[in-house]
Order: C-alpha cells, then sequence, then structure tokens
C-alpha cells in the first residue's frame, strides 16, 4: 500500500510515539491529519517539538471518547493509526475506569469510524504489557494474554475489539505490539527519561524494582514499525510485535546512564514506585521474527545509541522535567 498517497489520520499524535510517527511519515511526504486531545491552552502536545513541521500537518483537538469527533476527524482518510490512549500502569492502578474508558471506548470508536468511513487501512497500538509474565522468552505473538494490571486489560480489550472487527466486517486492521519504547520527547512517568532526569539533576536516583528487565526498542524505530505495519497488506488481520530481542534491567539502565553522562550516583529504592507483587512482570523480551519475515523490518539503533539520543535532548530541557517527583 502505498501510503504516501491520500490523507493519513493519527491519533495520540501530541503523544511521545506519536510525534514520532508523525515526523516519520511527514518525512516520507505523507499528508497527515493530527488528532489530539483538546485543551483550553490550545497546546499541541509533543508535536509542539516538531518545530516547522508541526505547521505541515492538519490539527483536530478533540476527545477519543466521543464518537462523533473521531468519525469527523476520519473523514477523507485512507488511513488511521491510533495512538490515542491513556498508557500509565501506575495510573491505571489510581484511575482503572478512565483507562478502561479512554482506550477501550477510544479504541471502539477508532473501529466504528473506520468502518463507516471507509477507510482502507487502520493500525491499532498495542504493548508488550498485554503478555504479562511471560511463560517463555523471547516473546512471539502466540504467547497468551495476561492482564496483570488495569491498563493491559484495556489493551487486550482493545486488541480484541480490532480482531472482531476485522472477523466481523472485514475491517482492514492490524495491531502493532510495540516493547519499551524510549527516546526524545518521553514523560518522566517511563524508566529511561526517570533515570535520565534525576542523574543529570545530580541525583540521587530514586528507582522501584531494580532486577525488572524490559527490550528497550528506540523511538524511531518504532514509528518505522508502524508505517511498514500500514504499508503491507499482510499485515492485515494480524498482531505484530517490534522490539530489539534483547533485555537490560532497571539497574543496568541506570548503569548505562551514569557511564554515558560520566557521573556515578547513588540508587535509592522509594516503595511508591514498586508494583502490586502479583502484578510485577519482572521480564519482557520480543521475538519480532514475525514482523523481519513479513515486513522487513528491524531495529536500526543501539541502545547506547538511543541512550545517547535521549540524554542529549533532555540536557537541554531538564528544566521541564519533575526530577524530585514521582510521575505515575
Amino acid at each position: 500500500m502505498d501510503i504516501s498517497s491520500g490523507r493519513i489520520l493519527v491519533t495520540g499524535a501530541g503523544g511521545f510515539i506519536g510525534s514520532h510517527l508523525v515526523e516519520a511519515l511527514l518525512a516520507e511526504g505523507c499528508d497527515v491529519r493530527a488528532f489530539v486531545r483538546y485543551n483550553s491552552r490550545n497546546d499541541y502536545g509533543r508535536l509542539e517539538d516538531l518545530a516547522g513541521l508541526a505547521s505541515e500537518v492538519e490539527i483536530v483537538s478533540g476527545d477519543l471518547r466521543d464518537a462523533e469527533t473521531v468519525r469527523r476527524a476520519a473523514e477523507g482518510c485512507r488511513v488511521i493509526f491510533h495512538l490515542g490512549a491513556l498508557v500509565g500502569v501506575p495510573y491505571s492502578y489510581v484511575s482503572p475506569r478512565d483507562v478502561f474508558d479512554t482506550n477501550l471506548g477510544g479504541t471502539l470508536n477508532v473501529l466504528e469510524a473506520g468502518r463507516v468511513r471507509g477507510v482502507e487501512r487502520i493500525v491499532i497500538t498495542s504493548t508488550s504489557e498485554v503478555y504479562g509474565t511471560p511463560l517463555y522468552v523471547p516473546i512471539d505473538e502466540k504467547h497468551p494474554l495476561q492482564g496483570q494490571s488495569p491498563y493491559a486489560a484495556s489493551k487486550i480489550a482493545s486488541d480484541k475489539a480490532a480482531e472482531s472487527y476485522h472477523l466481523s466486517y472485514d475491517l482492514p486492521v492490524a495491531v502493532i505490539r510495540p516493547f519499551n519504547t524510549f527516546g526524545p520527547r518521553q514523560s518522566a512517568r517511563a524508566i529511561v527519561p526517570t533515570i535520565i532526569a534525576q542523574a543529570l539533576a545530580g541525583g540521587p536516583v530514586r528507582l522501584g524494582a531494580l532486577d525488572t528487565s524490559r527490550d528497550l526498542l528506540y523511538a524511531a524505530d518504532t514509528a518505522a514499525g508502524f508505517i511498514e505495519v500500514a504499508r503491507h497488506d499482510s499485515a492485515v488481520g494480524r498482531v505484530i510485535n517490534v522490539g530489539t530481542g534483547g533485555d537490560v534491567s532497571v539497574k543496568q539502565i541506570a548503569q548505562l546512564v551514569f557511564d554515558l553522562i560520566g557521573k556515578e550516583l547513588p540508587i535509592e529504592q522509594d516503595t511508591q514506585r514498586l508494583r502490586p507483587t502479583r502484578s510485577e512482570i519482572p521480564r519482557l523480551v520480543c521475538n519480532y521474527g514475525l514482523a523481519e519475515d513479513l515486513l522487513g523490518w528491524e531495529p536500526s539503533y543501539t541502545l547506547e545509541e538511543g541512550l545517547g539520543e535521549t540524554i542529549s535532548w533532555m540536557r537541554d530541557r531538564l528544566g521541564d522535567f519533575k526530577a524530585d517527583r514521582y510521575n505515575v
């Protein structure tokens, strides 16, 4: 599918991954309509960081939970990338209804808008959190789904809603399942920027579980994965993992950051950052063989390269991060 022909709708465009996807689509010469959550400040989130590029995007403000707004946003679009969601696992413990209403309700509205508008391709964003504590690693798409947090459960429900629309209405939908994306523009609610922000501020670095490990994928590689999923007809009706095939513990991430900034800092465990015991997922490692076979996709950034880019971006914006506060 030639995604550069016709208009593309990106929901969650003002978010971390959404802004990287918009940037990558513009580089491909695409006509992009960006759906961002309405606020009275006229603030477009991380799209503001794209400088002159943001002027090339048609921006629509609204709320994913409002079906009519989503239908209007989808009008005239050939492709929808659905990234809009509430993404914090800790926040889902505090406000599970908000997470379900936004994640599942928003996805249903996007699917229905795509069906009514005759959209030619819809890419739904999943998460590796849906796998829960792994029964085996690396994790392929056949691994059982386990809702070990309200956030994970809301995304499992969203993925299954997408599957139902494909099977019931022949909707041309694909699900991309990124493992832990990191990079510039990510908020300090995520592990990599919270380590970097605290380290650049001089420490100490307060963390939760230190042995928990994740498969860290740089944002530019994640954006490239989205585009390849949309391009390939073979992705329709499928769930496709994107990750690196390796994992690194929280403690190891911190040490890599210390090495890159040239500081050795104390690490303190903060109990408020610990997940409930049965909700914690100790390890996530991606098997991206399907993405490689179907799409010809593979990661291009090393962990050290990605961390270096992220540190450089955050160093100039440290004042934007509340390094002394825990952000759920």
